[in-house]
């Protein structure tokens, strides 16, 4: 492999007159959008009752249990970063790390089938691209590996899922290798081991709203259907409509993205027609609530996410959303006035959304009133044990990448955010962050900005692009593999001309109200 590894991502170009600036353009989410009311809806896994068995040849019950924007987060973050913790009423909790994921999952599903239910593990979108070096490296080959051994059955696309392409996306689902030789190439290897081909993901990716351009059939299947103790139930997988707006020109290229909302509508009579009446919709796209400190709440939440939960098609019986990288289980009114839960895990696999469905023997339809959904936390410093199989493709992926990870970089100075790190968390007094400066700091330092003899004056980083803190190793060394966890694109730092107005009016744009 080259010791020459570098970010991935795309490039952005603009062409104005005046003031010379530096835009460093990163994946975004969506912003937030005024919403309807929306409640919380939170419950307990549900327990096996006496009579739990007459219950059951009337109703199937089926337990989903969900994750969204895991980004190739194999390992565990440390809990000096906030990535590592997830925040509770009673203080934050360390969580995340595959090794733990899969333990909780398999422990979950145990549970599951104890009460007699099946449990199907299900995704949002975003598994892959933007990820840390053990992954990117590989071309995300260990992030698709390690899915399929965490028992993951479904998954919808996301926009990261199309940072290198469709082709590529479509060699994560088939498999097979890069050609690229034994060492790689492009500064990234496929199938390092020849002795282990890479066989794909034996999970469904699905891509409704996603078509070619040329033929508009879409580019993986809109849904699949699972069987629950004799009942059928249809999971249609969206990414959102507005991908091409935050990935890479080529990596959308040759494709149609479709409204989300009509897209079901298009297929709700083709699932009916099937004698299908239950219907996940997996969606990557999501909302945010205003309460960040409980991951079951839903205060205020407000996002495209909500709005397209509000007006699906009724016969949509629940949606599991991701994209904003929020944790919460709501409740809205479908068209027709029922109720419908929308629902996220957070992201980088620090909590799991657990969905406990009860199906109609009579008609195949989900009974609403039943549905409940909790939000557990995947954690990770309470005696859970790792998973051996995870740790060991982990270790062996790391042995590979090491040489290359391992290179330091420089220090973080004593008086910076922290003994060993420096935070993309906002400041309280602002919504800039001690890494964002740091970043723009390097931009406008950049040489290589320098355009027609002008050096920029003034840099902009997005906080959706900073994707980590900048964390020393126990050395007190900044490594290559921290660096690239902060931004794991291939973005260019683009330098163009711009007058004040023009300043004014792209920061303006980063504001809702």
């Amino acid at each position: 492999m080259s010791a020459n590894i570098r970010s991935r991502g795309f490039a952005l170009a603009a062409a104005a007159t005046g003031l010379s600036l530096l835009v460093s353009p990163l994946a975004l989410t969506s912003g937030a959008q005024a919403g309807g009311s929306v409640t919380t809806a939170a419950s307990s896994p549900i327990a096996k009752k006496p009579g739990a068995g007459k219950q059951g040849r009337w109703r199937a019950k089926l337990d989903l249990y969900a994750i969204n924007d895991f980004h190739g987060q194999l390992e565990r973050i440390p809990s000096t970063s906030s990535s590592g913790r997830v925040a509770t009423p009673g203080g934050s909790v360390d969580a995340g790390g595959a090794e733990y994921l899969s333990t909780h999952l398999d422990q979950w599903r145990d549970e599951s089938r104890a009460r007699g239910a099946k449990p199907i593990t299900v995704a949002a979108g975003d598994l892959i691209g933007a990820t840390p070096l053990l992954s990117a490296a590989f071309h995300d080959e260990p992030t698709i590996q390690t899915m399929n051994k965490i028992g993951l059955k479904v998954s919808s696309v996301g926009n990261h899922e199309f940072d290198e392409g469709k082709k590529e996306l479509r060699r994560m689902q088939r498999g097979g290798c890069l050609d690229d030789g034994p060492d790689g190439a492009n500064n990234q290897n496929s199938c390092p081991d020849l002795n282990r081909p890479f066989g794909g993901a034996k999970f469904d990716y699905l891509a409704a709203n996603v078509k070619r351009t040329a033929t508009n059939k879409t580019l993986l299947p809109p849904y699949t259907v699972r069987k629950v103790d004799g009942e059928r139930v249809a999971f249609v997988g969206m990414t959102l409509q507005n991908t091409p707006n935050i990935v890479t020109k080529s990596g959308v290229a040759g494709l149609r993205f479709t409204d989300e909302v009509k897209t079901v509508d298009r297929l709700i009579p083709k699932i009916r027609a099937k004698g299908i009446d239950a219907v996940v919709v997996l969606l990557h796209e999501g909302l945010a609530p205003t309460d960040i400190t409980d991951i079951n709440a839903c205060e205020n939440g407000a996002g495209p996410g909500l709005d397209i939960a509000k007006a699906l098609h009724p016969e949509v019986d629940l949606v599991i959303s991701g994209h904003t990288h929020q944790p919460y289980t709501c409740t809205v009114r479908d068209p027709n006035g029922r109720k419908r839960m929308i629902t996220s895990a957070y992201s980088i696999g620090r909590v799991v959304t657990e969905i406990n469905l009860k199906i109609r023997r009579r008609n195949g339809e989900i009974v609403r009133r039943a549905v409940g959904a909790t939000n557990h936390i995947v954690t990770n410093s309470d005696g859970t044990e790792a998973d051996d199989a995870i740790t060991a493709l982990i270790n062996r992926y790391k042995a590979l990448v090491e040489p290359i990870s391992n290179e330091v970089l420089g220090h973080i100075a004593p008086l910076a955010t922290g003994p060993d790190r420096v935070t993309r968390d906002a400041d309280p007094n602002g919504r800039d962050s001690a890494l964002g400066n740091l970043i723009a700091d390097g931009q406008v330092a950049d040489p290589s900005t320098i355009k027609d003899g002008k050096a920029p004056v003034v840099a902009l980083m997005n906080p959706g692009g900073i994707r980590a803190d900048l964390v020393e190793d126990e050395n007190n060394d900044v490594d290559y593999g921290a660096a690239f966890s902060v931004q794991p694109f291939n973005n260019y730092v683009v330098s163009m001309d711009l007058t004040g107005q023009q300043i004014l009016d792209v920061l303006n744009e980063q504001w809702n109200g």
